[in-house]
């Protein structure tokens, strides 16, 4: 972080669906970005440069999007930037927004996340054969199964406990609008029941594939100052961190990768966080796959090695539990895979503001949003709070 201080001012997002034929990509960004200034009370003159992010072209088949949506983000005449880092982009899009004000290049910046899934078939685009690394087998799930299932026989973990991950963050998404899939029905025994489609993962287990994007406007101290006194409550970033590894090296742990917990441990530093368990009233966190919620709570410090599941069977995470986790319904609800990452950082940064309606953690003062991409090897985490850093 830089000298001067940042806040969320503003959070906007579209509804996600599987399929938004009713709007363009340009039409999809800006349905985001002008409901994020609408909520920080500005227009797009009012913003100094934009950042977009999303994930690999070809998950729509079009090459550097960007070069035709800078006239819809009205950035012509200003700065736009472009933020690649697989499917932890979202939150690394942020992260480099909130660096250029902290480094006081800028007063406000918007950054836009999205993907429209729909125009191409990200399952098999995630499939293509590239040189030197090894296939993924009909989509990420396949890719990630056998390092759930190394988790499962490391920790001991009973195999229900994906299931209670993928009921939790369902019935969460319930309460969200915005969520894509909204299912009050949803059981136990249906998740159990449905078909499986890369051991140990279930169909009920796995995210969707959304089309939809995610805005925030970030502001100066002077700015967020401004908003407050307007009685719009800022949230203020306390940390940010990003960490990278290689897909394949011969020590490495794809189960507790170094790398995540070495942002975790970033994050937690830059905000004065010593105890994660007891310092942070919520987590937004990016599971894909439903398996990934004990793993992740052992790689960012909130559980020990082996212990992570523990936490999910004794309804630790659970909306009213101890210590919330992924209150939107998460990416198990959610998931255009470019803004997934963002949508956990805007998470994090309503909870903080108070403003998530019926998802709202009661009395949420400091929460962590995190994202993750690639093979479980490019990490974005940030943490937001009510108070100033």
């Amino acid at each position: 972080m830089g000298k001067e201080r940042v806040a969320v001012v503003g959070i906007g997002q579209t509804k996600h669906q599987a399929t938004r034929g009713d709007v363009s990509m340009a039409g999809l960004l800006r349905e985001a970005a002008q409901r994020a200034l609408t909520d920080a009370q500005m227009t797009w003159t009012d913003i100094d440069a934009v950042v977009i992010g999303k994930a690999p072209d070809f998950f729509e088949g079009v090459m550097m999007p960007e070069l035709f949506l800078a006239d819809a983000l009205g950035c012509s005449g200003k700065p736009l930037f472009r933020v690649h880092t697989a499917g932890s982009v979202g939150g690394s899009t942020a992260i480099v927004a909130s660096q250029l004000v902290s480094a006081g290049i800028h007063e406000r910046v918007l950054t836009v996340a999205f993907e429209k899934q729909s125009e191409s078939e990200a399952m098999w685009a995630l499939s293509l054969p590239i040189p030197f690394t090894p296939p993924l087998h009909a989509g990420a799930g396949g890719y990630f199964a056998p390092h759930i299932r190394s988790y499962i026989r490391r920790a001991k973990a009973p195999d229900h406990i994906g299931i209670l991950v993928a009921l939790k963050d369902r019935q969460n998404g319930v309460k969200n609008p915005y969520a894509h899939l909204h299912e009050p029905d949803i059981s136990f025994d249906s998740i159990k029941e449905s078909l499986m489609l890369w051991d140990p993962i279930r169909y009920a287990e796995t995210c969707p594939s959304s089309d939809g994007a995610c805005a925030l406007v970030l502001g100066s101290e002077k700015v967020a100052d401004a908003a407050a006194a307007e009685g719009r409550k800022p949230a203020w970033i306390q940390g940010t961190a990003m960490r990278s590894e290689p897909t394949l090296s011969a020590e490495r742990d794809t189960v507790l990768p170094l790398g995540g917990a070495l942002c975790a441990a970033d994050v937690y530093k830059q905000a004065g966080i010593t105890n994660p368990r007891k310092d942070v009233d919520c987590v937004e966190m990016y599971v894909p796959f439903s398996w990934f919620e004990p793993m992740w709570l052992e790689n960012l410090g909130f559980a020990e090695p082996g212990e992570g599941w523990k936490l999910t069977e004794d309804g630790v995470t659970a909306l009213d539990g101890d210590l919330p986790v992924n209150m939107s319904g998460g990416v198990l609800c959610t998931n255009p895979i470019g803004a997934s990452g963002m949508l956990r950082f805007a998470e994090a940064a309503m909870q903080v503001r108070g403003t998530a309606g019926d998802h709202q953690v009661d009395g949420a003062r400091k929460a962590v949003g995190h994202a993750y991409g690639g093979g479980s090897q490019f990490f974005a985490m940030w943490v937001v709070g009510s108070d100033k850093p």
